[in-house]
């Protein structure tokens, strides 16, 4: 009887809208493509080529598979931006591919399908993150994914799917552990939920909680044997940036997530799901609600931590609404022509279009995008500042810097000037440094803007050391005052202790 219902249910399903949902993902997966070598590397991406140099089971901020595809960048393009950039752009295409699939999932003809399709593609958070290679860009496609197979469950009572959401809850902790979060909020949704312990609580959910785990094993083994650093990461993170003081950043950040013309749609979407008649579909408003607190009180405001929730809402809510939008032509296109002129306003906010040197204003919106500019510039600085060391001082020098971005830059950037491998303390660089451990000169690249003052950073190296000079300025032919405008290339001599023994106490996270 049961897979009588289960098929006539699936047979009652519209079928998928493929031409329009491909021609959308198709679009955004060329604009992003087309855009991905406008500026440059994002300071992130240069340290996940540095990761990739160093495959291992694990990192202090993420695990194995950014590396991973980084690494496969590298020996499929060597390091070119567009070929690193390529996986995130088939994330996105392949997030509003979710999205069409989630709608139809809920019962959404071709009409709702679309509009999730559009509705997602047109995010400021799907558009900026196909824009440079994170962990947010699959994070976000991996929570869809694994919302979609709640929906499937849902609808259909049979279990089995959730062999299929333990490997894309798996593959997705291998990338970013927060989806075991949403898979958990989830679980606890869906015991909140009236009618839903049976799906939740039997052996096929158990099977997909193995197969999940099966992907954590080599993050699990790296941080156990190296003291969980990790942890100490989120500590850190959770003091520079978390308490209740930035609640109200929290939550304005939640409207910049979606096109601000679709915002409502997601809105409509939560009221579809906790009214939907399959009570797991309730779960994803119970997850969505739980992380919304949780995040708020301990990751500092970061709104793009629940970016990935509203593909699902916005599916239920272009459902909930196909019957109005077949109804209300003049409304509908209403708000397509609103949702058309608020994407072209968003798009050179959220994407390298306008020339470098006209983005200042952009960056108090979008400081990430800034980070994309200026490296090849500040590593011919750096590496002026080393070949003007005598070359029998050079042999006993290493070079350092404040944080991983810089590291990656150089690392990445400099050989083809001939620069060394440079060391950082920064989070997983850490465990790849002292570099020279006899080194008695460092050539110190610190930040000198609001962060971090030139005379903060005089006073951090002065522990270290008796005479710390400043030899560069790092600037930008775009004049773009980013985050390393303004810091300083120091030459440092007369170590208080051996560079080898200095090391560990250098170390930190953030």
């Amino acid at each position: 009887m049961e897979s009588t219902e289960r098929r006539t249910t699936n047979q009652a399903l519209e079928g998928f809208s493929v031409r329009p949902v491909l021609l959308i993902a198709a679009g955004l997966f060329v604009l992003e493509l087309a855009l991905a070598g406008r500026y440059g590397f994002h300071g992130d991406e240069l340290y996940f080529l540095d990761s990739a140099r160093h495959l291992q089971g694990g990192y202090v901020d993420q695990p194995i598979l950014i590396p991973l595809l980084a690494r496969a960048s590298l020996s499929l393009f060597g390091v070119w931006l567009p070929g690193l950039r390529l996986w995130s752009a088939l994330a996105v295409a392949a997030t509003v591919i979710i999205a069409g699939l989630l709608a139809r999932e809920l019962g959404g003809r071709r009409n709702a399908q679309v509009l999730a399709a559009v509705a997602t593609a047109t995010m400021p958070a799907v558009l900026s993150t196909g824009g440079l290679l994170e962990t947010t860009t699959l994070d976000i496609m991996f929570w869809a994914g694994l919302a979609l197979v709640v929906v499937r469950v849902g609808r259909t009572g049979d279990c089995r799917y959730w062999l299929l959401g333990g490997l894309v809850l798996g593959v997705g902790l291998a990338n970013k552990h927060s989806i075991g979060f949403f898979a958990v909020a989830i679980f606890l949704g869906a015991l909140l939920s009236g009618g839903s312990r049976r799906l939740v609580l039997n052996r096929w959910a158990a099977a997909g909680v193995a197969i999940a785990a099966c992907f954590t094993i080599p993050d699990l083994w790296w941080q156990a044997t190296n003291g969980w650093p990790t942890i100490a990461m989120t500590a850190a993170l959770n003091q520079q940036n978390g308490g209740l003081a930035n609640i109200s950043t929290w939550v304005i950040g939640q409207l910049l997530m979606v096109n601000i013309a679709l915002a409502w749609v997601w809105i409509v979407g939560l009221r579809f799901l906790w009214r939907a008649e399959p009570p797991l579909w309730r779960a994803l408003v119970w997850a969505y609600g739980l992380l919304f607190v949780l995040f708020a009180l301990t990751t500092g405001a970061k709104s793009y931590y629940l970016a990935a929730g509203y593909v699902y809402l916005l599916a239920a809510g272009a459902v909930s609404l196909q019957g109005w939008w077949a109804a209300h032509r003049v409304r509908s296109w209403f708000v397509t022509v609103a949702t058309a002129l608020t994407t072209a306003l968003i798009l050179p906010v959220v994407l390298p279009i306008l020339p470098a040197t006209d983005i200042a204003g952009i960056l108090a919106i979008n400081a990430p995008l800034g980070e994309e500019v200026g490296w090849p510039e500040m590593v011919n600085t750096v590496g002026t500042v080393w070949f003007s060391l005598p070359p029998a001082q050079r042999a006993h020098a290493v070079i350092l810097t404040f944080d991983y971005s810089q590291a990656g830059a150089i690392n990445e950037l400099g050989p083809p000037l001939g620069l060394p491998t440079a060391v950082s303390a920064h989070n997983t660089e850490w465990f790849w440094g002292p570099g020279n451990p006899n080194a008695s000169t460092v050539v110190a690249w610190y930040p000198g803007n609001a962060d971090r003052t030139s005379e903060q950073a005089v006073a951090d190296l002065s522990q270290y050391f008796l005479h710390v000079r400043v030899a560069a300025t790092i600037s930008n032919s775009a004049g773009l005052h980013n985050q390393d405008w303004g810091g300083h290339v120091y030459i440092c001599t007369g170590l208080k202790h051996p560079w080898r023994t200095m090391w560990p106490t250098l170390r930190h996270y953030s």
